[in-house]
């Protein structure tokens, strides 16, 4: 069969399983663009800008699987690589597509628009390899091969690649497969994971105190379904670390919560760091999943399965894929009934805090509110700062899934990630939590949400600039303001149509009547919430001083120098004295 490169290469995106394609249009990506239109099962998505088609790329993909952006070369590129550097620190799998000058100008090193101008086709290759596991200049002798090879690698390592697409050879004709494009993780070694499995449930059969901690590779290879049987089956207590919020069912009376270190609830922290056998499904402790590597894991008694191998202890073993040996150990595992793992899990009260329904909003007032509000299946969105400090610890329902960065900690992602997420799974009711100053970052993408009439609540938390950055230092500091947008009347300005209810809420009452207008609104809801500007929940607080310490140290300025007195000496000469 011979078939068009660029309609190829549409064809293997479907067959990955990628309906969508985000992007924003340039001369050099026109003609891919051409032959998606013309393709069945894949559409083109505009953003509002190559950032923003990133991060959109990034909440797609946390849904529905894998997902796909297209750019212009150069300025395309590098106005995407903050976001796809997000997706490499997160383990999203993504396939970013430019288009570049003509192969005709690459080859004569042509000095064209997009480009430095000196004859370099290769720099931003370079700068996007940083950011990608595989990387591929399409031509009419590869195509085939490196096509199939770049996507296979996307989905190997859940992370990002970079194929560019010269603008003309899309229309160049090659001879391609009849075999769809399978994605699939490797087999395990059958002996190496026959091995592995004994050894793992012959540890559990002797642990009185077992423990699972996933981390967020949990969903991205999509073992969640797993460990939650081997967790019923085998009565053993699970939790999550941070960026694996909602990985597990967390109604279950096997979950016990969120995981973090020093900074763990205590009954959480006992469970895990008393194990004596661990097992981590995809653990990576950074500083904030781990209040800065204050995690106490015993290596003796820990199993670390990762991605394609696993340790048991001291022991390495290579070539054991993290479904398989999961899978082989629930099928071979004797069933348990442990006590203190059957417990039910404390359950937070439903009771909402007193206080007068026409007092100031707060935080304290707010989310009690918003547990109530939430429902099963929900996709909820939380932007760093005080809506991901107070979300992450919040139990949340049955089938629900949670959306956050918290390891690339980019400000103004869930916007863009939310539009993305909406494109793939329209079907579930979204809800969106971001503060006033992230929201300025990546403000025109509720323009695209408007366009597709697309139906998220959207709530502004407008405290009046960056709180989270006050916490840590400057509080009262000019660097951390923003301007005060009328925010709630963007969605007016974004769509003609009038097609969004826009609020305001100052009050506890002012909240509650916004809440029950958004059950039954039948557009995007947006609510802007006006808090006081140093409010903040108190883990927010705590992690705000943690981290000062460790970036600025004790000479920092939040520890400004100790002034020391001095004296005079008989001579008339100035010396040191006593510390003021």
């Amino acid at each position: 069969m011979r078939m068009q490169i660029g309609t190829f290469l549409a064809r293997r995106l479907t067959e990955a399983g990628i309906r969508h394609l985000f992007g924003v249009p340039g001369d050099f990506n026109l003609s891919f663009l051409e032959q998606i239109r013309e393709a069945n099962g894949i559409e083109f998505v505009g953003n509002c800008n190559e950032l923003n088609a990133a991060y959109a790329s990034d909440g797609y993909a946390r849904t529905s699987g894998i997902a796909a952006l297209v750019t212009t070369f150069g300025v395309g590129d590098l106005g995407a690589i903050g976001g796809i550097a997000g997706a490499y620190a997160e383990n999203v799998p993504v396939v970013h597509i430019t288009g570049t000058p003509p192969l005709h100008a690459v080859n004569s090193r042509a000095l064209v628009h997009h480009t430095l101008v000196d004859g370099d086709y290769d720099n931003i290759g370079r700068c996007m390899s940083e950011f990608t596991v595989a990387q591929a200049r399409i031509t009419p002798a590869n195509a085939v091969s490196e096509i199939d090879r770049v996507l296979r690698a996307c989905w190997l390592e859940r992370r990002p690649v970079h194929l560019q697409l010269p603008s003309d050879v899309t229309h160049v004709t090659v001879e391609v497969p009849d075999s769809p494009l399978v994605l699939a993780d490797p087999a395990s070694d059958p002996e190496q994971l026959s091995n592995a499995a004994q050894r793992i449930v012959e540890a559990l059969a002797t642990a009185h105190f077992p423990a699972i901690v996933v981390d967020a590779d949990a969903m991205r290879f999509g073992v969640t379904d797993i460990v939650q049987k081997l967790a019923e089956k085998c009565s053993i207590p699970c939790a999550s670390l941070a960026p694996a919020k909602s990985a597990l069912d967390e109604t279950s009376k096997h979950y016990v919560g969120t995981y973090a270190g020093a900074a763990s609830a205590e009954s959480v922290r006992s469970i895990v760091e008393n194990a004596d056998c661990l097992i981590g499904v995809g653990l990576r402790f950074t500083d904030t999943s781990s209040a800065l590597f204050s995690q106490h894991i015993n290596p003796e008694t820990f199993i670390d399965l990762r991605r394609h191998d696993l340790s048991i202890g001291t022991t390495q073993m290579p070539g054991v894929t993290l479904r398989d040996v999961l899978a082989r150990v629930l099928d071979e595992a004797q069933p348990v009934v442990r006590e203190r793992a059957t417990q039910a899990p404390t359950v937070a009260s439903d009771a909402l805090p007193a206080g007068s329904s026409d007092a100031p909003l707060t935080h304290a007032m707010l989310w009690p509110r918003i547990r109530r509000f939430l429902k099963p299946g929900d996709v909820v969105l939380g932007e760093a700062g005080t809506s991901h400090a107070s979300l992450s610890s919040m139990k949340l329902p049955a089938g629900a899934t949670y959306i956050a960065q918290p390891i690339w900690g980019a400000i103004g992602y869930t916007l863009p990630a939310l539009f993305g997420s909406l494109v793939g799974a329209s079907s579930r009711r979204h809800l969106l939590f971001i503060g006033d100053g992230s929201f300025q970052l990546t403000a025109q993408e509720l323009s695209s949400i408007l366009r597709r009439d697309l139906k998220p609540v959207i709530f502004l938390l407008n405290n009046a600039g960056y709180t989270i950055e006050r916490l840590i230092l400057g509080e009262h500091s000019a660097y951390n303001d923003v301007a005060n947008w009328r925010y709630a009347g963007l969605p007016h300005a974004f769509d003609r149509r009038e097609r969004a209810l826009s609020l305001v809420v100052e009050t506890v009452a002012d909240l509650e009547a916004a809440l029950n207008r958004a059950e039954s609104a039948e557009h995007l809801v947006f609510i802007e919430l006006k808090l006081p500007m140093m409010d903040a929940p108190e883990s927010l607080k705590k992690f705000a001083d943690i981290f000062a310490d460790f970036d600025y140290g004790e000479c920092g300025p939040r520890n400004p120098p100790k002034v020391t007195a001095l004296k005079t000496s008989p001579s008339g000469r100035h010396v040191a004295g006593e510390t003021a």
